[in-house]
């Protein structure tokens, strides 16, 4: 029973507004699925390169942390590894 006014509320509800808001957020997500393959692939390259995947991910974590951050953790292995024996 349309009555020609989608964009009104019903229920107190904008269903235009809330469609919009649903189609937006399910285009991100098959972007992200998208991007998550991608990575995947660029991953599987370094491997056939010879890297360790994760030293890579290591390393990318830390590009993303401050350097103070950063030398306080490698501190603090340090650390902890001559408090180990290692």
């Amino acid at each position: 029973m349309d009555n020609g006014n989608e964009g009104a509320a019903t229920g107190g509800v904008a269903a235009d507004r809330l469609r919009s808001i649903i189609e937006r957020v399910e285009r991100l997500e098959e972007e992200r699925k998208a991007l998550g393959s991608d990575i995947r692939d660029i991953f599987t390259e370094a491997k056939s390169a010879g890297f360790d995947v994760k030293v890579v991910k290591q390393l990318i974590k830390l590009r993303k942390q401050e350097p103070a951050e950063v030398e306080e953790q490698e501190t603090l292995l340090d650390i902890y590894r001559r408090a180990l024996g290692m």
